[in-house]
């Protein structure tokens, strides 16, 4: 099993770049697994026991870990088994192994409980959770805030810097990136994203995956289609290098629009390869920063994307580690009500609202939207309908396939659901129906009309954004990015109606 003498390494499905068997930025404080050392892949069957993934997230990440352990060849012990202990014991029967710090609380303290196992600093990141929890201290408040952290990033690490200043003289070019969809356009004519080509080791996957849905009924949730995000190292390199070169010129202005036609719109899809660390973030930076110093890409949109990266994605990870577990359990605004059948099983034709059943849609066939639906629209709806917001993670951890622990528990509690009171984010984020007319083009066709509060054509989503101001009427009032919403609710004259039509909708598909 490899050189004599040498530790085996472990890796988590979501640990599975070059970077992680390489030394840290600082090879003294993290020399990294022994180069020569075996390399241990477990899939562990209790995984798809505990939780109801969408079906074409198992795929994928089974699919990376077969995909990885070929690469490796005689290196890697690839161990399939019911528990990680159990597996860990057959692929290591003596002596000890080393692990990367894992991305989830639940992982760290399965590793840390093995007497025989040594963890190393996480890799896969730009900035360690010591590293943030300096950044924090020194604060005059002693709160973070994205914009002054993805400022500090930037400094440290020496993106889009000229000198001591930001590239262009601005930090911030959001004013530039929120545009609504081009009028009548149906898409924006982008090359199509990278799409990989399944092999014998998908077909493989996807025939056992097959056979445990027949022996445990209703074991996952949407669509199992050709894969459709990168499983490889090469293929993760390929769908980076077509973003940079062929759509991320356009990314910028239209980064918060949506079109139904269009679902990638210029998106990158990189969160997958990424969350699964095949990618590096500070290698989609230097791409994208790169492209933007050849005159290749505007800095709007390099800005943006690196923004998403090196601001937003980082700020998450630190978060998740900062709050502590008890943050999972935050529910400021004491939303209690159960997710409804319809919407666990994603069941889109039973939904009117085009924009909803759209999205829904697009969940159950791949795993997958860009950010705005689901904020705006999938994580809106359940703000608007006062769903327990823990449910609400659970539900965005399972069934989206670049869904992980740390990567939903801030994003989802935080961000989405306001159930953190402010913590991270200065007022919740939910809106009627004359936003989503302005940045989709979902409300044209549908049976329901943005403007209208009462009736059978009222938009679910004004009245739910109304209902949800009425019932947060103090918490709103107080805090002046939402003060206006609430003197809005007081100017109008059929509040009663309206709220009754949201009563009215309850759990049924809007």
């Amino acid at each position: 099993m490899g050189t004599t003498g040498t530790r085996p390494h472990w890796i988590f499905g979501d640990q599975l770049g070059p970077h992680v068997l390489a030394p840290g930025p600082d090879p003294e404080t993290d020399p990294g697994p022994d180069p020569r050392a075996p390399v241990v892949l477990i899939e562990a069957r209790s995984v798809l026991r505990r939780r109801r993934f969408h079906r074409a997230k198992a795929h994928l990440i089974l699919s990376a870990i077969r995909h990885r352990a070929a690469e490796l060849g005689d290196r890697a012990v690839h161990v399939r088994a019911d528990t990680y202990r159990e597996g860990l014991e057959r692929a290591v029967p003596r002596g000890g192994v080393t692990v990367r710090h894992p991305t989830s609380r639940a992982a760290l303290g399965l590793v840390r409980s093995m007497d025989r196992v040594t963890v190393l600093p996480a890799a896969g990141f730009l900035v360690p959770p010591e590293d943030f929890a300096r950044w924090v201290a020194d604060r005059p408040s002693g709160r973070p805030r994205q914009e002054d952290f993805y400022r500090w990033v930037r400094r440290e690490h020496d993106i889009l810097m000229e000198g001591d200043e930001p590239a262009g003289g601005r930090w911030n070019l959001d004013a530039e990136n929120r545009e609504p969809p081009p009028r009548g356009a149906r898409d924006l004519g982008l090359p199509r994203p990278y799409r990989p080509r399944e092999d014998d080791i998908d077909e493989e996957v996807r025939w056992e995956l097959d056979r445990w849905e027949r022996d445990h009924p209703g074991a996952f949730v949407g669509r199992d289609g050709p894969r459709r995000f990168p499983a490889t190292r090469r293929e993760a390199l390929a769908a980076l290098r077509r973003f940079v070169d062929l759509r991320l010129a356009t990314f910028g202005p239209h980064e918060d629009a949506v079109l139904a036609a269009d679902p990638t719109m210029s998106h990158s899809l990189l969160s997958v390869p990424l969350n699964l660390g095949l990618l590096h973030p500070a290698e989609c930076v230097d791409r994208a920063e790169d492209a933007w110093r050849r005159g290749v890409v505007p800095l709007n949109s390099a800005e943006g994307f690196i923004r998403q990266i090196a601001g937003w994605r980082e700020y998450v990870w630190a978060l998740y580690w900062h709050f502590g577990e008890e943050y999972r359990r935050s529910n400021a605004l004491r939303h209690h009500a159960p997710l409804p059948g319809w919407f666990l099983e994603l069941d889109a034709d039973a939904v009117t609202a085009r924009c909803l059943a759209d999205t829904l849609a697009r969940v159950r066939d791949t795993g997958w939207t860009h950010h705005i639906p689901r904020l705006m629209i999938l994580g809106s709806h359940a703000l608007q309908s006062g769903w327990d917001p823990a449910a609400v993670t659970d539900w965005f951890h399972r069934c989206f396939v670049d869904g992980h622990d740390w990567v939903m528990l801030p994003n989802v509690i935080g961000m989405s659901q306001y159930a953190d009171g402010g913590r991270m984010t200065t007022k919740p984020y939910t809106s009627g129906g004359a936003h989503l007319h302005r940045m989709t083009d979902h409300c044209g066709s549908c049976a329901h009309r943005p403007g209208e509060r009462t009736g059978e054509r009222a938009c679910p989503f004004t009245t739910g954004y109304w209902a949800f101001v009425h019932r947060h009427r103090a918490l709103l009032r107080g805090n002046h990015r939402t003060a206006r919403a609430v003197a809005g609710l007081d100017r109008l004259g059929d509040l009663e109606e309206v709220l009754a039509r949201h009563r009215e909708r309850g759990d049924t598909p809007p």
